[in-house]
């Protein structure tokens, strides 16, 4: 990444931001945010004043509209006139007396979705060149390397089953397991278009198709007939217990998300609930773990380093979508919810 150069005073003296204009029944649709003009934000002491360049959409907004995750710091519900927030990259115009932020600097921070942030400089996190393109500090691989490292403990010669495999944690976890030495990997997606990419380009042996003739159950049978040793869950549902009737003895589970519950239209967002056989979790001596990468600080320092390597060696990819303009968000995180988009999805500013 090119050195950093000073960046001059804003000539800009209003911001745009998206907001929550009214509770859906439902999914969320572009018709329930607003794109607002705001006066530029003036940094209280200790803060800095940020431009962002880019931020990431996610599905987890759905559990924030619906009303977040009682006593989860990173759950909070969203209510109308709020503003949405989300992992972004931006350029420090101001930084506060004695932070070692400088202006020009590249920092990533939680202030998405809006042109210009005033937060505390302790909340920015100041960007080397350990990655070559700034956008891929917003990958979500360190979810993955540290779910397929820490908590399922990926072996040479595993079976791993990747749910929600062309996802924005999938479509890395894929590529992280074949690299940590897997000997199968199979990834689950609803779009028989997204199973090829999977297969040709993300890492996967074989993809399996919600939504298809065969059942997941069935289609696992086919793909994995010797069973599977490593699960990574970012769905929950149906594929979680397809997994549990897939599992080899002594299988690891590491469960990261529930979309099959957060993008529900019947819901709203905030449970994921699942039946499992207990009897064949016993059985089979199943280690089932959530696993978050809030936990463990040595996480992303470690993924960071050795996804840059990948990168630069061609060893793995970033599969994103960059969309731009901050007045396509609301558009973008309609998409995203509907599964139109293999990979990150990233509005670019």
């Amino acid at each position: 990444m090119p050195t950093p150069v000073p960046a001059p005073a804003p000539a800009a003296t209003v911001s745009r931001e998206v907001r929550l204009a009214t509770l859906p029944e439902g999914l969320p649709g572009p018709e329930h945010f607003t794109v607002v003009e705001t006066p530029l934000p003036v940094p209280a002491e200790g803060e800095a004043l940020i431009r962002n360049r880019w931020f990431q959409v996610l599905p987890a907004l759905r559990t924030l509209i619906g009303g977040g995750l009682e006593g989860s710091t990173p759950f909070p519900a969203l209510h109308p006139g709020d503003t949405l927030f989300g992992p972004a990259v931006g350029e420090v115009v101001s930084a506060p007396s004695g932070s070692d932020l400088r202006a020009g600097d590249l920092v990533l921070h939680f202030q998405g979705w809006r042109e210009y942030a005033a937060l505390p400089a302790a909340e920015c996190t100041p960007l080397a060149d350990t990655l070559p393109d700034p956008v891929a500090h917003l990958a979500m691989g360190s979810t993955a390397y540290g779910a397929l490292t820490r908590a399922a403990q990926v072996r040479p010669g595993d079976t791993v089953l990747v749910t929600g495999g062309a996802g924005s944690v999938g479509s890395l976890a894929g590529q992280i397991a074949r690299l940590l030495g897997a000997g199968r990997v199979i990834g689950s997606t609803g779009s028989p278009a997204k199973a090829d990419r999977m297969v040709s380009e993300l890492g996967y042996d074989a993809a399996v198709l919600r939504a298809s003739g065969p059942t997941i159950a069935e289609q696992l049978a086919k793909a994995a007939p010797d069973g599977i040793d490593v699960l990574l869950d970012n769905v929950g549902g149906e594929q979680l217990q397809a997994a549990v009737t897939a599992a080899r003895p002594g299988a690891r589970f590491a469960l990261v998300g529930a979309l099959a519950g957060q993008l529900s239209p019947d819901g709203d967002g905030t449970t994921g609930p699942v039946e499992i056989d207990s009897f064949q979790v016993i059985l089979k001596r199943i280690t089932i773990r959530g696993f978050s990468g809030q936990e463990d600080p040595t996480v992303l320092p470690e993924w960071n380093e050795r996804f840059g390597d990948w990168l630069r060696s061609g060893r793995i990819t970033f599969p994103h979508v960059r969309i731009p303009g901050i007045e396509n968000a609301p558009r973008a995180l309609h998409e995203v919810i509907g599964g139109h988009h293999l990979g990150a999805v990233i509005v670019e500013l």
